[in-house]
């Protein structure tokens, strides 16, 4: 079995940023997750995570940590986390070989 979740370079630096104009002190890193929500049936949620939860895993990629949920552990094994940039929106992407489809608009997808 491969890594649970990697990290593009643009990903950690984003994540490295994001810590550092944190405005709470003590955040460890982000933390990734899935929510029943959109057409497909689940969406991508990060957070900050100040502390780790219980049976949470923890990814450390490229100096920075990344908090997997627990409940969202079986869905984005084997994924890559990036950040994209452009003129209309910004934010972190995820390309995961558990998605058997998407909906038209992103927001959303199942496995």
């Amino acid at each position: 079995m491969g890594p649970m979740l990697t990290l593009t370079d643009r990903a950690a630096e984003r994540v490295k940023r994001l810590i550092s104009n944190s405005p709470d002190d003590g955040v460890l890193g982000l933390r990734v997750g899935v929510k029943t929500r959109g057409c497909s049936g689940m969406s991508y949620f990060v957070e900050y995570a100040k502390e780790q939860k219980r049976f949470e895993d923890v990814i450390e990629d490229k100096g920075v940590k990344i908090f997997i949920d627990p409940t969202a552990t079986m869905f984005i094994i084997g994924s890559e986390m990036d950040y994209q940039e452009d003129k209309l929106q910004s934010g972190f992407v995820f390309s995961n070989p558990n998605e058997k489809s998407r909906c038209g608009c992103g927001e959303s997808f199942s496995v």
